[in-house]
C-alpha cells in the first residue's frame, strides 16, 4: 500500500499546522471580519465602502530573500516582509489595509515553522489595522526543492476615489524628492546578496541589517499628512531601484534629479557594494541603497518634511524623450 503520506503530503501536519497558527489569525481580526481562517473564504463586511470609495489590490513576495532567512530560523521576520512589502504597494496609491490573505508552500511542511511566518504576518496585520483574512499552506514535494519555503500574500486595502495617488496634475518642475530611510535591502536584490555570502560569514550585526524586516511607511506616511506634508506621488522603491520605480509616479516630460551625497550610504549596502564591485548604477537598480520610499512634495515642504525624519534627496526637473528620467548626482558619504 502506498498512502498520501508516502508520496511526500503529510494532512496530520496540515491540521496541526492549522491549530498552531489559529491564535495568530484571530489575533487580527477587526469588527468587519464575519468570518475567517477555518472556512472555504474569509468573509469581509463591506460597510465602510460608502460612496466615493474604491477597493486597491496587491499580490506579492519575500522572493529568495526566504532561503537566506531560512537558515537562521528568522521565520517570523518573513511575515512581517510579506505583510509589509504589500501596505507599501497600496499606500503608494493612498489606500489604507482592510484585510490580507497569504500564501505559503514548501517541500516538506513544518508545522511549526508555517506557525511562526503566519505569528509575524499577524503581528504586521495587527500593527496596519488589517486582518488576516484567510491564506493556504501548500506542501509540494517535487515542485520546491528540500527546505525550500515561499512566502507571498495578497492585500486588498480602501481609498477614497477623489484622493489617489499620484495627483500627475499637480506635479511639476521644481517639486522636492524625500526619501524615506529603509532598514535594508527589504524584500530585493537576496539573489546576488546570497551569492556574495557564499564562503563569508557575516558579522551578527551585519546579518542583522542584510535580514531586517521590510519597513511599513504607513505610520510616516501619516506622520507627514498629519503635520502638514501632503504627498503628491509615493514610489515603493523595490526591484529596479530608484532608477526604475521613481518615474512610474512622474508625469511624461518630467524626471528627477537624486543627490547622491543627501543620504550616508550605511550598512549593509556598503560591504554589499564592496563584496560585488558593481558601480553605482547597478547598485542603484540592484537595491534601495537606503531609500524605501520615495514622495514628491511642494518645493516650499523641504523644512518641515526633515523635522518629521525624512531626507530632501532630490527635486523634479524636465526630461526629453531621450533623457534618463532619473539622473543621480554627487556621492555618497
Amino acid at each position: 500500500m502506498t498512502t498520501y503520506r508516502d508520496s511526500g503530503v503529510d494532512i496530520d501536519a496540515g491540521n496541526r499546522t492549522v491549530e498552531l497558527l489559529a491564535s495568530s489569525v484571530a489575533s487580527t481580526a477587526t469588527d468587519e471580519v464575519l468570518a475567517g481562517g477555518g472556512g472555504f473564504g474569509g468573509i469581509y463586511a463591506a460597510d465602510r465602502l460608502g460612496p466615493g470609495k474604491v477597493l486597491v489590490a496587491s499580490t506579492d513576495g519575500v522572493g529568495t530573500k526566504a532561503e537566506l532567512a531560512g537558515r537562521y530560523g528568522r521565520w517570523h521576520d518573513l511575515g512581517v516582509d510579506v505583510v509589509n512589502h504589500c501596505v507599501n504597494d497600496i499606500l503608494v496609491v493612498g489606500a489604507e489595509p482592510l484585510f490580507f490573505l497569504d500564501y505559503i508552500a514548501t517541500s516538506r511542511l513544518v508545522p511549526e515553522v508555517a506557525a511562526d511566518i503566519v505569528a509575524g504576518i499577524a503581528k504586521a496585520c495587527r500593527e496596519a489595522g488589517c486582518a488576516l483574512l484567510g491564506g493556504e499552506t501548500a506542501e509540494m514535494p517535487g515542485v520546491y526543492r528540500p527546505g525550500a519555503v515561499d512566502i507571498a500574500g495578497t492585500i486588498v486595502g480602501m481609498a477614497d476615489r477623489d484622493n489617489l495617488w499620484p495627483r500627475l496634475d499637480e506635479i511639476e518642475a521644481g517639486d522636492l524628492v524625500i526619501g524615506l530611510p529603509s532598514s535594508g535591502p527589504h524584500t530585493n536584490g537576496y539573489s546576488l546578496i546570497r551569492r556574495l555570502l557564499d564562503g563569508r560569514s557575516p558579522a551578527p550585526d551585519l546579518l542583522d541589517r542584510m535580514l531586517a524586516p521590510h519597513r511599513s511607511y504607513l505610520p510616516m506616511v501619516r506622520s507627514l499628512q498629519a503635520g502638514g506634508v501632503a504627498p503628491k506621488a509615493l514610489a515603493h522603491i523595490t526591484g529596479g531601484g530608484l532608477i526604475d520605480n521613481l518615474p512610474r509616479v512622474l508625469p511624461a516630460g518630467l524626471g528627477a534629479t537624486v543627490d547622491l551625497g543627501s543620504w550616508e550610504l550605511q550598512e549593509p549596502f556598503a560591504s554589499l557594494v564592496a563584496w560585488s564591485g558593481i558601480d553605482d548604477g547597478e547598485a542603484l537598480r540592484t537595491w534601495n541603497m537606503g531609500i524605501g520610499m520615495a514622495v514628491v512634495v511642494d518645493r516650499g515642504l523641504g523644512s518641515r518634511a526633515a523635522e518629521l525624519g525624512c531626507l530632501e534627496i532630490g527635486s523634479v526637473v524636465p526630461v526629453s524623450g531621450g533623457d534618463e528620467r532619473v539622473v543621480f548626482t554627487g556621492s555618497w558619504r
